[in-house]
């Protein structure tokens, strides 16, 4: 890759195509049990083994019979009952009915339900009041899922909602992707731990709680290496390190032209990363890359740039990385209550939140200042505000795209 050099800023939408492009699926495939499957991504397609319903049955408590026999009359005998786990056997005479509760299976010979509070019980005669349609009330064999049916494609990420339906189909077990192994660390000799007493110029490392924060919420598994000191050579043994064990590497801060620091000259040693000055606001300087046996990103130092580049580039290619089909999060036009700073030039993610007003829209408002370093924003959002690389200052009342924070920023 090399070092970037280029005129001029990189496009974010060039950026993740770029990135999109130089990976592939690297974890191996297990089998997972359905109960711990959530979050874990399909290797293979699941195709369900059978129809479901798998037999005719009653979508109410009523009576089962077939609609001809009501043709000349509006009484059947009573000759039977089916519930559910215990159905009617035999064949149902002409001009008969059973009783039948919900999801019990219909005899073959039946083909229509009326519901029990449209009859009236005479003994053993019932008698049906109001009009009947055949096939009223019956739940066919196969209507929801067909046997051989693919119901998810590999690539598909399992929900909680997923697994009760895999549980439906008597499916135990699953193909999936091993989870991602991302080594993170920090590194400067400014920073230090939330759980240390400040010394003079010294600041918190909020950006390594940031991301353990954001990738608890996905399935992935973290290799914490802490706070690395501006050394070259624990620097470069930990990059070994991470490399070694983990299939992507993260750091934050390091990557701007000008820092004194030693991460560049050790990443060009062991491996081939691009340095990009990037059209976005915030988070212009960002590295991507390989090293021998993992994937490098390294995003800025400033704490809401580092949140950003990692939303909108680092997780949608690790996504591809664990075999998931990248998804993109949901964006909408919302008008804005007042107006926003823009000058043109970069793509700007500017913290917002969003409702709806008291005539339906969807409105936004800034959470105030929108500098790199004031995460308390990020805190008070519950969307980004995407202000178009050539889009100037937004007045009161312009329509403007939201992206909704996804799961894993809420």
């Amino acid at each position: 890759m090399g070092y970037c050099d280029s005129p001029g800023l990189k496009p974010i939408a060039d950026a993740l195509t770029q990135m999109l492009a130089a990976v592939e699926p690297c974890c191996e495939q297990i089998t997972q049990p359905i109960q711990s499957a959530i979050g874990f991504t399909l290797a293979q397609a699941v195709i369900s083994p059978m129809f479901v319903p798998p037999f005719n049955n009653s979508a109410m408590d009523g009576y089962a019979f077939r609609a001809a026999d009501l043709n000349d009359n509006t009484e059947l005998t009573l000759v039977g009952k089916s519930f559910a786990g215990a159905p009617f056997e035999g064949e149902i005479p002409k001009g008969g009915c059973i009783r039948i509760m919900t999801g019990a299976p219909l005899p073959d010979d039946a083909d229509s339900v009326e519901m029990q509070e449209n009859t009236q019980v005479n003994g053993s005669f019932i008698q049906f009041q109001g009009k009947v349609r055949q096939g009223q009330n019956v739940r066919l064999r196969g209507e929801d899922i067909t046997n051989g049916q693919i119901m998810f494609e590999a690539g598909h990420t399992l929900r909680s909602r997923d697994i009760p339906l895999l549980a439906s189909l008597g499916i135990a077990k699953v193909n999936v992707y091993q989870p991602l192994k991302v080594a993170i660390f920090s590194t400067g000799d400014e920073l230090t731990t939330v759980e240390k007493p400040l010394k003079t110029g010294q600041i918190y490392d909020s950006n390594r709680y940031c991301l353990n924060a954001i990738l608890s919420k996905m399935n992935v598994e973290v290799i914490d290496f802490g706070i690395i000191a501006d050394d070259p050579a624990q620097l470069k043994d930990t990059f070994l390190q991470a490399n070694r064990q983990a299939d992507v590497v993260i750091t934050s801060g390091g990557v701007s032209v000008g820092e004194a620091d030693y991460t560049k000259d050790i990443l060009e040693q062991l491996g081939e990363i691009g340095f990009w000055k990037l059209a976005i606001k915030p988070g212009k300087p960002f590295a991507f890359g390989k090293l021998s046996d993992s994937v490098f990103f390294g995003l800025p130092g400033n704490p809401v740039s580092a949140l950003v580049t990692l939303t909108q580039l680092a997780l949608p290619t690790m996504e591809k990385m664990a075999g998931a089909k990248p998804t993109t999060a949901l964006r909408l036009p919302a008008i804005t209550t007042h107006g926003f700073k823009k000058d043109p030039g970069r793509t700007d993610f500017q913290r917002g939140i969003y409702q709806v007003n008291a005539a339906g829209k969807l409105e936004v408002s800034s959470t105030g200042e929108q500098g790199s370093g004031v995460f308390s924003g990020m805190s008070q959002a519950n969307c980004f505000v995407i202000l178009e690389q050539a889009r100037g200052n937004v007045a009161a009342g312009e329509t403007v795209n939201i992206e909704i924070f996804r799961d894993y920023l809420n």
